[in-house]
């Protein structure tokens, strides 16, 4: 492997290193940051000491250039052969390359069983994005029609960017142990950002592999999907936010999907918990002056021009605060337009004598 950097060296002011080139953060454990065409231009993978071999936990994205780079790692810079995969949740950035590299190298992919099946079923359904209900989804909640055709022909077009998966697997279950090497790594699961994302934690040497669940600078996308849409994924993200902030330490190093490594976990836990009930204020604040939709609501919580994908990012965040709102009674929904949901201020009713 390439440069080495230790425990230590990880500041809030380091510098990203180069995109595919292999740093060991400490002993056994090399991080890798692939590139991404879009905005977010990055993802990490990671190699970690699995005795004969390097594991691998995620994969990068299931194109044309990803293969390329891991062709070149594999050719000049990785030592030893691949033994596994560890694929933490079915977003193709970190799934994209696993049915190449599990070809290419007999390797069998751990996973949790929901994303497993999540990824499949995009896989080998993927006209399904353009389905009617998605449609609905974005027109019930007051995207125009124009705007509705872009994000469902090209907003969903990445979910495409992957090689597969192997018909088996081995099941990821919270609370599982999952050994490499000498290193025993607890299994924690979270919803939120995907419905059964995998983190690993090893308490022994304070390493927490947090994959987008926790990230250092960024809140990960928690979003409201066509096909649950009165789902409440914000809820279970902040759920699995609070019982991470009991187990990780502050002095923990994590390494995340995106971003840099960083440590005080803790710390940031309660930064992205803040960050979301602010969204939920702004949203309130936005429903006190008159009723608005979800699409209504896009260009007062996001200042920037945004690109299908963006926009279908950002209008199912919304919805996901939105959904959290109404379970908890904040707001309801108001009677306007037919066939088009707003939301106000849910009433109080007054006291009756």
């Amino acid at each position: 492997m390439t440069t080495r950097l230790v425990y230590s060296d990880f500041t809030d002011s380091m510098l990203a290193p180069p995109l595919g080139v292999p740093i060991e953060v400490m002993p056994g454990i090399v991080w890798i940051r692939l590139a991404l065409p879009f905005a977010l231009n990055h993802v990490n993978i990671y190699l970690i000491d699995d005795g004969e071999g390097w594991a691998v936990l995620d994969t990068g994205l299931g194109d044309q250039e990803t293969q390329d780079v891991w062709k070149t790692l594999l050719a000049d810079h990785i030592d030893r052969p691949l033994t596994r995969l560890i694929v933490t949740h079915f977003h193709p950035d970190h799934i994209g390359m696993a049915g190449w590299l599990a070809a290419q190298f007999d390797l069998p992919v751990h996973m949790s069983e929901t994303e497993y099946l999540l990824s499949r079923n995009i896989h080998l359904d993927p006209g399904a994005l353009d389905a009617e209900h998605y449609r609905r989804f974005y027109l019930r909640h007051g995207l125009d029609a124009e705007t509705t055709q872009r994000v469902v022909t090209q907003g969903h077009a990445y979910l495409r960017f992957v090689t597969g998966l192997p018909p088996t697997f081995e099941r990821l279950v919270d609370g599982d142990r999952l050994t490499l090497g000498g290193r025993d790594f607890q299994v924690i699961t979270g919803g939120g950002h995907s419905p059964e994302q995998v983190v690993l934690y090893c308490a022994a040497e304070r390493i927490f592999f947090s994959a987008d669940q926790v990230l250092s600078k960024i809140s990960p996308n928690v979003s409201v999907t066509a096909t649950i849409p009165n789902g409440n994924p914000l809820n279970d993200y902040l759920r699995s936010l609070a019982a991470l902030g009991e187990i990780i330490p502050a002095d923990a190093l994590v390494l995340p999907g995106h971003g840099l490594p960083f440590h005080n976990a803790p710390s940031r836990i309660k930064e992205l918990t803040a960050h979301h009930q602010a969204r939920c204020d702004q949203i309130l604040a936005a429903c006190v002056t008159e009723p608005r939709s979800v699409a209504e609501l896009v260009p007062l919580l996001f200042h920037r021009p945004l690109d299908p994908q963006q926009t279908s990012f950002a209008f199912s965040e919304i919805l996901a605060h939105v959904n959290l709102m109404l379970r908890k009674g904040q707001i309801e929904t108001a009677d306007t337009a037919p066939g088009l949901v707003r939301y106000v201020p849910r009433a109080v009713p007054e006291n009756r004598v």
